[in-house]
């Protein structure tokens, strides 16, 4: 009963987030200021292929002049409009709305980057399709909003994720996954603030790629369960080793999103520990889920992941993960 039950524990957690990939994908809109009185919009839709694109519109208030005609392009699997706009007084106060949300499964991030260099960072739902342009943030409004960026980053990274879970596997105990968490976040916290500051930077493609190599690693290294193999000896290697390019992976994020020149230290800061929260939550839920089940299957009341139940589901859960990671090896490195 136990093995099934890990079967499709690990089925769902791999499978569950990738099927409905194409309903949820999110939008984008960018509000870049100008001058006074003038603003730059994008607005990214998702598509699917270049005649269906999801019925999402972005409504203004009346009084916003469009200054000239939509310029719209196919790209990457999405649709781009640009065009400017006049309101007196400025956008600060205004609500502005994305009609067709509340029909739809995805989210819309909404960024409006104001003239100081400050940003507004703002996530829509299908519950909450309209937000307000506010004037610009205090250091503590940045960073509550960063640490929730962090977290929902984590969250919907299915790469990094599954990264942390084969990670929990290899260490196996509570002592050795505090080392091996610890180096990978000091690792990827590293490289994060290299590349979010513009100290160093990697192209983005062959980097989500090995992130999906390192995934592919790991998985193959849990299926042969060689307990006097580098990885199972020093997991803290293999964790800063990689959280190294993971780092960059976070990093992307934030170049798309932006940082506010103002509080860019509190930003990056923030975004970081909300990053280290939502892996943290992630691996004491499924911690709690496995000790659960070495329990239920032999009232196995200490956790250790290297005990011989937990190490076949660990098995069964690389022979699942392997083949997705692969999948986003290939595609990652496709032009």
């Amino acid at each position: 009963m136990m093995r099934s039950f890990f079967l499709i524990f690990s089925a769902f957690l791999v499978s569950a987030p990738v099927l409905p990939a194409h309903e949820m994908r999110p939008a984008y809109l960018e509000i870049r200021q100008t001058g006074e009185e003038t603003f730059d919009l994008l607005w990214k839709v998702p598509g699917r292929g270049p005649q269906q694109r999801l019925a999402l519109y972005v409504r203004l208030t009346d009084d916003c002049e469009v200054l000239n005609a939509v310029q719209t392009s196919y790209v990457g699997a999405a649709f781009i409009e640009r065009s400017s706009v006049r309101r007196p007084g400025g956008l600060t106060g205004i609500q502005i709305t994305v009609d067709g949300l509340a029909q739809t499964l995805t989210d819309v991030l909404a960024r409006v980057e104001r003239s100081d260099g400050t940003v507004q960072i703002t996530r829509l739902t299908p519950t909450s399709p309209t937000f307000t342009i506010e004037a610009s943030p205090s250091p503590f409004e940045v960073a509550k909003t960063y640490t929730w960026l962090g977290i929902e980053h984590i969250w919907i990274g299915i790469d990094h994720l599954l990264f942390i879970g084969c990670l929990l596997f290899v260490a196996g105990t509570w002592k050795r996954i505090l080392i091996t968490i610890t180096g990978f976040t000091i690792a990827h916290s590293v490289t994060l603030a290299l590349a979010a500051l513009d100290v160093v930077r990697l192209p983005i493609a062959p980097v989500e790629a090995t992130i999906a190599l390192s995934i592919v690693f790991l998985a193959v290294e849990i299926a042969r369960g060689n307990e006097q193999s580098l990885t199972y000896r020093y997991p803290i290697a293999v964790s800063s080793s990689f959280g190294l390019l993971h780092g960059f992976g976070f990093a992307a994020v934030l170049q798309e999103i932006g940082l506010p020149q103002k509080d860019l230290v509190v930003a990056l800061l923030f975004f970081n520990v909300g990053v280290e929260i939502g892996q943290v939550i992630f691996a004491a839920v499924l911690l709690l889920v496995v000790q659960a089940g070495l329990w239920l299957w032999r009232r196995q009341t200490e956790l250790n992941l290297r005990s011989v139940p937990a190490r076949r589901a660990a098995a069964v859960t690389s022979y699942l993960i392997g083949p997705i990671a692969v999948y986003w090896v290939i595609e990652r490195m496709m032009p």
